[in-house]
């Protein structure tokens, strides 16, 4: 499974983002949910394999999200996650 998608960022929430398939746009994304997102901004265009690495999510969750929902929302990192990521970055150096 390939699919185009846009990835939209939140104005309002640091490290929120949604994963829609580029020829839908945010056309099933529900109402409620883009109140609360905010005004989306265009990131970026890609295209979407299974096989693709994202940085915090794995792709074929987010291709068979898109399918069934229409979107991907990712919600930014836990205190946790974001500590344990800066952790292991700086085990690597």
């Amino acid at each position: 499974m390939k699919k185009l998608c846009s990835i939209y960022k939140s104005l309002r929430d640091d490290g929120m983002y949604l994963f829609v398939d580029r020829d839908e746009g945010l056309e099933r994304v529900p109402e409620l949910l883009l109140a609360r997102f905010g005004e989306p901004e265009l990131v970026t265009t890609l295209v979407l394999t299974p096989e693709r690495k994202l940085a915090r999510t794995d792709a074929g969750t987010v291709l068979n999200s898109i399918s069934e929902r229409g979107f991907y929302l990712q919600m930014p990192p836990t205190a946790e996650e974001y500590m344990l990521a800066l952790r292991n970055r700086n085990t690597k150096l």
